[in-house]
């Protein structure tokens, strides 16, 4: 009864977009989901038919007794039918190795991306601020700037494409 409280209390829609789970792997874990469903409905659907057969409740209804020793026997007798199941548990054993290894690939996923973001993060805390930036440090940060306006100086070009159109003409003349 406990395990049903918790399962409906999972959000898993949240679980698989927090996680950033694959499309096959959600859609793995669902159809997972949906036959442990099933399979659960099934049982307790057969769980609660009763399992004894009252037969002299038959012997004073019928008025062939010889049918009714006939079951009375052929019960007696009755062994189930074992399965082999070993396919069915390896299926499953395949399917829970595969979903293991999709996990641990995406929590190695998720820890690099979360590596890279606390590097990300910690550069910008480092950072200095923009106003206190010089234009040679700018330039030692990106030489193709610096390029980029030797060129255009040798070309005799004093202004920057697009910049009026942008910020508008600042002349006072």
């Amino acid at each position: 009864m406990a395990t049903k409280a918790a399962t409906t209390a999972v959000d898993f829609a949240r679980i698989y977009s927090t996680l950033g789970l694959g499309k096959e792997t959600v859609a793995a874990v669902q159809a997972f989901r949906k036959r442990h469903a099933d399979a659960q409905r099934v049982h307790a659907q057969y769980a609660s038919q009763p399992t004894t057969v009252d037969i002299a409740h038959y012997r004073s209804i019928l008025k062939n007794k010889a049918v009714v020793d006939e079951v009375e026997k052929q019960l007696k007798d009755f062994k189930p039918v074992t399965y082999d199941v070993s396919a069915q548990l390896k299926a499953i054993e395949t399917f829970e190795s595969k979903a293991i290894a999709k996990a641990k690939e995406t929590e190695e996923k998720i820890d690099s991306e979360l590596k890279e973001l606390q590097s990300t993060l910690a550069n910008i805390e480092e950072a200095r601020p923009f106003e206190d930036l010089t234009v040679e440090e700018v330039g030692q940060a990106h030489p193709r700037i610096v390029e980029a306006v030797e060129n255009m100086l040798k070309k005799g070009k004093w202004t920057v494409p697009g910049y009026k159109e942008k910020f508008g003409d600042m002349s006072l003349m």
